[in-house]
């Protein structure tokens, strides 16, 4: 008897948090990146020695190219810049999953050759914000990547580290984009 009582007070706080839970509408964002297809000129800044107390910061110029793969549900981003410290070739390939309606960044530069642990995230009012794991010198640490533009013509990237679980964030990565207008098209 004690044990049925338990059962139907449990069964009672189910459907009072099922009903009092507000209705969401489902968000289809598959073309959330649709607005990154083209052509950038890009302005990277580098912290050169993240998490360690460095305020040594490189700059970088040069060019992103971004494609558009399965109707939107997918694009390649090819970054390729030049500065004082160096060259840097970067891919990312970013994949929607219209289960999570979640987004997945997986990186990769022509450095290391291999994919970087995915980052997973979503945009919400304009802004897009993912999350992942990595590793800074054999240390687990969080990164935290978004995106704003302040226009169809500027946008603005920045990725964190955090090695406190996210209680503190250091950015270390600024990348500016500014569009290339096609030669061909009138403004």
């Amino acid at each position: 008897m004690n044990a049925n009582k338990y059962l139907q007070a449990a069964l009672l706080s189910c459907a009072l948090i099922v009903t009092v839970q507000p209705f969401q509408q489902t968000r289809n964002g598959q073309h959330d990146f649709d607005f990154e297809i083209g052509t950038w000129r890009t302005h990277l800044r580098r912290l050169l020695r993240p998490l360690t107390g460095s305020t040594t910061w490189v700059e970088y110029e040069g060019t992103t190219v971004v494609r558009k793969i399965w109707n939107g549900r997918a694009n390649l981003v090819e970054l390729e810049v030049d500065g004082p410290a160096g060259h840097i070739e970067g891919l990312s390939l970013r994949l929607y999953n219209p289960e999570s309606r979640q987004w997945s960044l997986n990186y990769s530069n022509s450095a290391s050759g291999t994919l970087s642990e995915p980052m997973f995230g979503e945009f919400r009012d304009g802004r897009g914000e993912f999350f992942g794991q990595d590793t800074l010198n054999g240390r687990a640490i969080f990164v935290r990547f978004t995106i704003a533009c302040a226009n169809q013509n500027s946008c603005r990237f920045e990725q964190a580290f955090s090695n406190d679980a996210g209680k503190t964030w250091e950015v270390n990565w600024i990348a500016v984009d500014t569009r290339i207008k096609d030669q061909g098209k009138s403004n």
